[in-house]
């Protein structure tokens, strides 16, 4: 082989030996570069979730659940004006300890039949209800308690009561006394004792 072929073929093996090293360096340098990024994707995904678990930790710790503000109003003035007008209305007297009305509605003669209403809120925050009216019939109690199931009777300062479960509203049972031309209900959800209680203090 001629001195002109061996250069020739030495260059040819030097410019692939340049060309495969280019390559070489090249595929490490990109290969370097792809695992910088996903160390640091891997590295954000981490430092988010230790975010997330720090937030979820003091929300844990810090929450307190919101408790409805209870709104008081005033019922006595009422229903001394009541008790001038019907007799029969009742009220508390006093009022159980802790517990707080929220609403009082009476309804003049001119809006036949007569209607007491005060609602209260225990110390325990459940409900109890006083309704009354001059209609002894069923529809009266039917239109406050809608369908109800007789529960035996509960006898309050020597007068017997009517019990009443609610068909329709759960966990809510009904004292009813029917007397002299006066249908009288204690209704809500805070059990017979605090019903019975809280009959026994109308006045």
């Amino acid at each position: 082989m001629s001195s002109t072929g061996r250069g020739a073929s030495s260059e040819a093996e030097a410019r692939e030996k340049a060309r495969a090293r280019a390559e070489a360096i090249a595929y490490r340098e990109q290969n370097r570069k792809d695992r910088a990024k996903a160390r640091t994707l891997t590295n954000m995904v981490w430092a988010l979730l230790a975010c997330f678990v720090v937030v979820a930790f003091l929300m844990v710790v810090t929450w307190r659940p919101k408790e409805e503000k209870i709104r008081a109003v005033e019922y006595t003035a009422q229903l001394q004006d009541a008790k001038r007008v019907a007799p029969w209305v009742r009220g508390p007297s006093p009022m159980p300890a802790g517990w707080t009305a929220t609403s009082v509605e009476f309804r003049t003669p001119e809006q036949s039949p007569v209607t007491w209403h005060l609602g209260i809120v225990t110390n325990e925050k459940k409900y109890v209800g006083l309704e009354q009216s001059n209609v002894t019939g069923g529809k009266y109690q039917s239109d406050e308690l809608g369908r109800t199931i007789d529960d035996g009777t509960s006898t309050v300062e020597g007068v017997t009561w009517q019990r009443k479960v609610l068909d329709e509203r759960r966990d809510e049972n009904a004292l009813v006394l029917v007397d002299s031309g006066v249908t009288t209900i204690v209704v809500g959800n805070a059990g017979y004792p605090a019903l019975e209680a809280f009959a026994s203090v109308l006045r």
